[in-house]
């Protein structure tokens, strides 16, 4: 079995965790992703990663070895109070772009990490601040034209480099982009895992992103060392 598991078919989030983990096998797990009446949207992305991690659990072969630590994630464009999903059509992903334009909305990810051999299972949420440029209706058909919008929740992909939505952005862009590999590499070490010193600089490298937020969040390793 292998010592991590990725819950995840997302090419995005495959390569983000090349950069904590170099080797992990990858199953797609099947669940129900509805938002449930009236569920705050950090408990959602919250619990439908930590169901995620569950599922895929649940889906590997019944005589493989109870091994492995299953890494799940799920994250959410929000508007106001309102979630943001993946666009039906293009011209919905239009819509979206253009309610977006010119203002500051949050990205929620819930992240899990789920040890198999003593069924520990840790989770943690992370909040960024995506403020948009003001892209012209020319920029948003093109955009959109370029089918890039459909299969991205908000209908925008922050790292898209004609597009560049977010040209001013100052948080975790791992994060928007599906998974924010410092601060899941703080529930691996919380878990007793260690190996992921390099993750700030691996991440940035490979994004081209010089990361603001980095070293708080890895400042928090320092601090529990601290209290124990």
């Amino acid at each position: 079995m292998a010592d991590y598991i990725l819950a995840s078919q997302s090419p995005r989030r495959k390569a983000l965790l090349r950069n904590l983990i170099d080797a992990f096998l990858v199953i797609n797990p099947e669940i129900v992703e509805d938002q449930e009446p009236g569920e705050d949207p950090v408990d959602y992305v919250l619990r439908v990663a930590r169901e995620k991690a569950l599922a895929a659990g649940d889906q590997l072969e019944s005589g493989s070895d109870r091994e492995g630590v299953i890494l799940a994630a799920d994250t959410i464009v929000l508007d106001g109070d309102k979630i943001l999903g993946k666009p039906r059509d293009e011209a919905e992903a239009a819509r979206i772009l253009e309610k977006l334009r010119g203002r500051t909305h949050k990205v929620y990810s819930g992240i899990a990490a789920y040890d198999r051999s003593s069924g520990e299972i840790k989770t943690s949420s992370v909040c960024s601040d995506v403020t948009m440029r003001e892209y012209t209706e020319k920029e948003i058909q093109e955009y959109v034209a370029s089918g890039d919008s459909l299969d991205k929740a908000g209908a925008y992909a922050i790292q898209n480099p004609s597009f560049n939505p977010a040209p001013d952005f100052q948080d975790c862009y791992a994060n928007v982009m599906g998974l924010p590999l410092c601060h899941l590499s703080l529930l691996l070490q919380e878990m007793g895992r260690s190996g992921y010193e390099d993750v700030a600089a691996r991440c940035q490298d490979s994004l081209g992103y010089r990361c603001p937020v980095f070293a708080g969040i890895l400042a928090r390793t320092e601090e529990q060392k601290s209290e124990t």
